[in-house]
């Protein structure tokens, strides 16, 4: 019939028997199979039920059998197959179901015989069968061709299109391009005002900048980064400083220019050669470190860090006299004195 036993069960049950049974004198009967077929008569396609029920003795063992391929034979076919269910226990009697749920697409009766399923006792291995022979009856439809008139696929109907339908669509594709067209607008804007150097937020220093760059400087100077092997660190905070400098004292966009673009910016509003010299011997060694892996020695750390605290101290705004009086105020009192 195309069915297998699961031997590994039947290999465990084996073992459980080789256990005597303590206080057990009289030979324990053998297992009573019964089995139906639920409904035993169908039309093509439907599905149909076979149960099983096997009344055993605890200590003895049965497997039911497993079908290869989902076939109970050529032209039956098992859908489903269900574990085992204990329906009762009656003492050391407990009754076992097993379920399949099959189907079959070929009219006809079959006679599926008496279904077999393995026991092993004591010094005993068999095939028990059940005691009533299972017929399946399978059915069709008869059609009369002489009067029924078989008839071509309809094609789909077409259905008028309203503006209901889509309407929901319009609108939303209407508020989306609103919502692109402000995007739009207001990104043209930004970019407009950041190219005209508009600032919308305009942040007011709390000090002179020269004051936070030297402030800075010797903050960087006690971390002693150079000291300890690390020039790149020590070198990009140490340009940083000055570049933000330069950004708050001349107004040049320094953070984001190359050396040979801040040298440039920066010509003809430098005082004194001293500070151009300074500016370029700083950021020049600073890019050998940087991008070319060059290892400045202890004159050169000194150098570069004296560098850009004098250049801060040429380059600062000058702070005004306290004691220096407007020239139109002197001038008032001294015109006062004479009248007097």
């Amino acid at each position: 019939m195309g069915f297998r036993y699961r031997i590994i069960s039947i290999a465990f049950g084996a073992g459980l028997l080789c256990v005597p049974v303590a206080g057990s004198r009289a030979q324990t009967p053998p297992p009573t199979v019964h089995a139906r077929i639920v409904p035993d008569s169908i039309s093509i396609g439907d599905r149909f039920a076979l149960e099983v029920e096997v009344e055993k003795d605890l200590v003895q063992v049965v497997d039911f059998p497993v079908y290869e391929q989902g076939k109970m034979s050529e032209n039956l076919e098992v859908v489903q197959e269900f574990p085992v269910d204990t329906l009762g226990r009656d003492g050391r009697r407990i009754t076992l179901r097993k379920r399949y749920l099959m189907t079959t697409f070929d009219e006809g009766m079959y006679g599926l015989g008496h279904f077999p399923v393995l026991y092993m006792g004591k010094n005993v291995v068999d095939t028990l069968f059940s005691a009533d022979s299972l017929f399946l009856r399978v059915t069709t439809f008869d059609i009369d061709t002489t009067t029924q008139q078989i008839y071509d696929i309809k094609p789909p109907m077409r259905a008028p299109v309203k503006f209901g339908e889509f309407a929901g669509y319009l609108w939303a594709a209407f508020w989306a391009l609103q919502v692109i067209i402000g995007g739009a607008y207001v990104l043209m804007r930004v970019l407009r005002n950041r190219e005209k150097g508009q600032v919308h937020a305009v942040r007011k220093p709390t000090e002179p900048p020269h004051v936070t760059a030297i402030r800075e400087l010797e903050r960087l100077n006690g971390e002693k980064l150079w000291q300890n092997h690390r020039y790149k660190l020590y070198y990009t905070r140490l340009t940083d400083i000055v570049r933000e400098y330069i950004e708050e004292r001349f107004g040049v966009n320094a953070m984001e220019m190359t050396t040979e673009e801040i040298m440039d910016a920066l010509c003809g509003r430098l005082e004194t050669e001293r500070s151009a010299a300074q500016l370029r011997r700083l950021l020049t060694t600073a890019d050998y470190v940087k991008f070319a892996k060059y290892q400045p020695g202890v004159e050169d750390n000194e150098m570069s860090y004296n560098d850009a605290y004098y250049f801060v101290e040429d380059t600062k705004f000058a702070a005004p006299d306290p004691d220096e009086k407007p020239e139109a105020e002197s001038a008032g009192t001294v015109e006062g004195g004479a009248d007097a």
